[in-house]
């Protein structure tokens, strides 16, 4: 039997949506479950971007990995970068009905910043596969999708090294 899969939300001011939602990926990896992770902002190439490129060439039956590279986005978002995001979510939909989990990294900024319409991803979550369980990292999750999550995690920043002048480290930030 099937289990319906479930939406996490993964969101805050804090250090450790991504991270926290790699630990859940590696989690259904390891039981068997196929998998995809779509990242939305980050487009320069981190540590997890490297290894899940890595494991997705020799796993390919297992996981499905896609880096949309949007940016940081502290300009205005352009044409470009809303069909790019569009692209992403595309992708999701396609992918939906042959995995288990699906990991939108950094989509709920994508949304916050107008990229994506809440609409669409509501849409989305709403008419995928019932056994899909969704992931959705970033800041700025907006209410209507909190409100179909079935778990929602608020990263909250309390002290962080960059603040004391201590640069982003390789390894520990990207």
């Amino acid at each position: 039997m099937a289990h319906k899969g479930l939406v996490l939300v993964n969101t805050g001011t804090g250090k450790g949506k991504t991270t926290a939602s790699l630990g859940t990926l590696i989690r259904a990896l390891g039981q068997g479950h196929k998998a995809a992770f779509i990242q939305f902002i980050k487009s320069a190439p981190s540590g997890e971007s490297k290894f899940l490129e890595n494991y997705a060439k020799e796993h390919p039956d297992m996981l499905d990995y896609a880096r949309i590279g949007l940016g940081f986005l502290k300009d205005e978002p352009s044409e470009g970068d809303r069909q790019r995001a569009l692209d992403g979510l595309e992708l999701a939909k396609k992918l939906s009905h042959d995995k288990d989990l699906i990991v939108l990294d950094e989509v709920n900024i994508a949304m916050d910043k107008g990229l994506l319409p809440i609409p669409d991803m509501v849409a989305f979550i709403e008419g995928r596969p019932e056994k899909l369980s969704l992931i959705l990292t970033g800041r700025g999750c907006p209410p209507e999708i909190v409100a179909l999550a079935n778990t929602v995690t608020e990263m909250t920043e309390i002290k962080h090294a960059y603040h004391q002048g201590i640069p982003a480290k390789k390894g520990i930030d990207f």
